[in-house]
């Protein structure tokens, strides 16, 4: 009796779950089954005699394991194909979906060349021996000048380099200048350019981003006017945290928080023009989703930060653009060490006021010998269970905190995201490769999502963010997917999440169950519910941008 083979395909593949493996068997019977899967998902059984070439039963088996593996499996092959070809990763990482960049200072993410011409639209000098902008009158472009304007830049490539390498950490190389004391030192020198070209900075940042497949940020923003700060020095510091939050209201913080919110909206306004949002040629940025945390400054006097802090709990309760809040500034330095404590008892007492506002910390972006090794213990604890951070920017420094084990459990059980930037981490702290947690957290179950903190003064964007996750820590393509998901399930968008489960897998919420996820055209009930969520709805945006990517392999 003539052998015949029989491959039992799995239907769960056919309805996008991950397949099994192929079951190969020989039978014994000339009319042994093959079952075999069509592009609609619909089978057909067919036969075919084990006498049959060898040469067309292999071509046959590996078109029906080709066939039977979903697309991200696809993808997730070649990703593993081209993990040591830098310049195709480089070009897979570059169209890859990347969800949200959740940690982006606005004023960090201007490359220097843009604020230079930002300057010289402001007739602006720079100091030709620090780089740092003077407000006219400026010198002449003779070399050799003190201060000449920086429009003399243009003609002047030693100077226009100069200021370049000044303002960034393009070229910088360890010395008598830390990576730490440069990269915080450029925000002083080109500070005058970037204060009055927020629209510009936001459009350009806006359409990098969208070029690069990055659909959400969150910009770090102060952009009080100093307000806050001068209503603090006039009624000074009060121990009881209640009577000094009334005493800012009172005197007139609630103006100050409605001109900021006037002013944003200018702003945003402003940056849709430059992009030409609303014309029949609008540039990718347009596309891309914005929401702003407000910034506090934590090296400032107690009472400067306290009333900056309150701001930030009035915007994001009374502007849904400003979906929350951190406290940023080197965590290294005098007052933000000497007022670490005092600091998080202030969000302590406003989240019981403003229970319902989002609150992401810097914490950990500090190392071994920039403080006191007992300053080096609490910093991520006590932003977490004190300062009520649902998220923290960097966590470098976890595994010299007090107990990090079980500091990153009960991370992963209250579901705080830690926010990476890896660059930066390198630049500032000198931690990378193998010193830096990642793959710990991961390890502990603590979510993660890669962002780009200060880009323009790194030199770096999202795809090289994402270059430096898959090259130093041989993450398969589904870690990295699973990142950029998480970037949007810990986004502060409103609304409930697309996702019921995220700790091991992703699972859809019932109304959306029976839906391929991304699709154009989604049941009634998951319609219902994606219009309900704008956190939903750019999940659903997610999913389908990886359906179109995944297709190509």
């Amino acid at each position: 009796m003539e052998q015949a083979l029989l491959l039992a395909y799995p239907q769960s593949a056919l309805a996008g779950r991950s397949a099994r493996p192929y079951k190969l068997m020989i039978g014994t019977h000339s009319d042994a089954p093959i079952t075999i899967p069509s592009d609609s998902g619909d089978e057909f059984v067919t036969s075919l005699p084990w006498t049959s070439t060898r040469l067309s039963l292999s071509m046959l088996i590996l078109s029906l394991i080709a066939s039977a593996q979903t697309a991200e499996q696809r993808t997730a092959r070649y990703f593993d194909s081209v993990r040591n070809q830098p310049g195709l990763l480089l070009a897979f990482l570059h169209d890859m979906p990347k969800g949200g960049d959740l940690h982006n200072h606005l004023d960090g993410a201007i490359y220097a060349e843009d604020l230079i011409d930002f300057a010289a639209s402001d007739n602006l000098c720079v100091d030709r021996t620090t780089s740092q902008l003077i407000a006219p009158p400026c010198d002449s472009c003779e070399k050799y000048t003190a201060k000449p304007e920086i429009r003399c830049a243009y003609g002047d490539h030693v100077l226009y380099n100069q200021i370049i390498d000044a303002w960034s950490m393009r070229n910088w190389r360890p010395g008598d200048e830390s990576g730490h004391d440069h990269f915080f030192a450029t925000f002083d020198k080109f500070s005058l350019a970037s204060h009055g070209h927020t629209a510009e900075a936001m459009a350009t940042i806006l359409n990098r981003a969208a070029r690069e497949q990055v659909q959400y940020v969150e910009f770090m923003r102060t952009g009080d006017g100093g307000g806050p700060g001068r209503l603090a020095a006039q009624l000074g510091w009060n121990d009881d945290l209640d009577k000094m939050r009334q005493g800012l209201l009172d005197a007139g913080l609630r103006e100050i928080a409605a001109a900021a919110s006037k002013s944003l909206a200018e702003t945003e306004a402003r940056a849709r023009a430059e992009m030409k949002c609303d014309t029949s040629q609008p540039k990718p940025g347009c596309g891309v989703t914005v929401r702003f945390l407000y910034q506090a400054l934590r090296a400032l006097p107690r009472e400067a930060v306290f009333a900056q802090l309150l701001l930030g709990f009035e915007l994001a309760s009374s502007d849904p653009r400003v979906v929350g809040l951190n406290l940023v500034q080197p965590e290294d330095w005098y007052t933000p060490i000497h007022d670490f404590h005092g600091h998080m008892a202030m969000l302590d007492y406003l989240h019981t006021v403003y229970p319902s506002v989002h609150i992401s910390l810097h914490a950990g972006e500090i190392a071994a010998g920039m403080v006191k090794p007992e300053d080096l213990t609490y910093h991520i604890r006590e932003s977490v269970e004190r300062g009520h951070a649902e998220r923290i920017g960097h966590g470098a420094a976890i595994m010299l905190e007090k107990d990090p084990i079980g500091l990153m459990k009960e991370m992963a059980a209250r579901d705080v995201l830690v926010e990476i930037n890896l660059t930066s981490n390198d630049q500032i702290l000198g931690i990378s490769g193998d010193d830096h947690p990642l793959p710990v957290y991961i390890r502990y179950g603590v979510p993660v999502a890669i962002s780009t903190d200060d880009q323009g003064v790194a030199r770096s964007d999202m795809t090289h963010e994402y270059l430096r996750a898959a090259e130093n820590y041989h993450f398969p393509y589904t870690g990295l997917k699973r990142m950029t998901r998480q970037s949007l399930q810990h986004s502060f968008l409103s609304g409930e999440s697309l996702w019921a489960t995220t700790s091991r897998v992703f699972r859809p919420v019932v109304a959306c169950a029976s839906d391929r996820m991304g699709s154009e055209k989604p049941s009634v009930p998951c319609a219902r519910f994606l219009k309900s969520s704008d956190r939903a709805r750019e999940q659903w945006k997610l999913e389908a941008a990886f359906a179109v990517f995944e297709k190509k392999f």
